[in-house]
C-alpha cells in the first residue's frame, strides 16, 4: 500500500471535511481549514493520499521551538492500516528537518487508540487539562515529545 504524504492544499478541504466530520464530535468548519492553510503563517498541514484520495491528515502550529499538534484524523474506512502512523511520522520528520525540537498535543483521556499511537512514537504524558473538551467537558492528556533535530 503506497501512501503519499504531502502538504495540504485548499483543493483537499472537501475530502478533509468528510474525515473531520466522521472523526470528531465538534468538527472544524471549511472556513477554519481554509484560514489555517491560507492565512495562518504558523500552521503546517499535511495529508496522506492513497490511490488518489485523502485517507488522513494532520496539522500543527509551529511556535518558536515547538510544534503544537492541532489534529490528526483518518478516514473511518482506512483505519487500522497505518495511515495515522504515517501522518504522525510525516509531522515528526518535518520537525526534525526544520529543527523543531519539541512537539506537544492534547488528547482525550478516553482516546486509547490515539494515546497508544503517540506513546509508540515517543510522546510522554506530562499532565492533564481538566474539562478541556467543550462538548462533554472531558479531560485532556497533555503529551510531549523531544525530537533529534538535524
Amino acid at each position: 500500500m503506497e501512501i503519499i504524504i504531502r502538504e495540504m492544499t485548499t483543493s483537499d478541504i472537501e475530502q478533509v471535511l468528510e474525515i473531520e466530520k466522521e472523526s470528531f464530535t465538534t468538527p472544524w468548519s471549511e472556513e477554519a481549514f481554509r484560514t489555517e492553510i491560507e492565512e495562518n503563517v504558523l500552521a503546517v498541514y499535511i495529508v496522506a493520499e492513497y490511490e488518489g484520495k485523502i485517507a488522513g491528515y494532520g496539522g500543527f502550529w509551529r511556535i518558536l521551538d515547538e510544534a503544537h499538534i492541532t489534529n490528526i484524523a483518518v478516514k473511518a474506512s482506512m483505519r487500522g492500516k497505518g495511515i495515522g502512523d504515517t501522518v504522525l511520522l510525516g509531522m515528526i520528520d518535518y520537525c526534525r528537518i526544520n529543527r523543531v525540537p519539541n512537539m506537544t498535543l492534547e488528547v482525550r483521556v478516553s482516546n486509547e487508540p490515539a494515546i497508544k499511537l503517540y506513546r509508540k512514537h515517543g510522546f510522554k504524558e506530562e499532565g492533564t487539562r481538566p474539562g478541556y473538551y467543550t462538548d462533554n467537558h472531558e479531560d485532556a492528556l497533555i503529551m510531549w515529545r523531544k525530537n533529534q533535530v538535524r
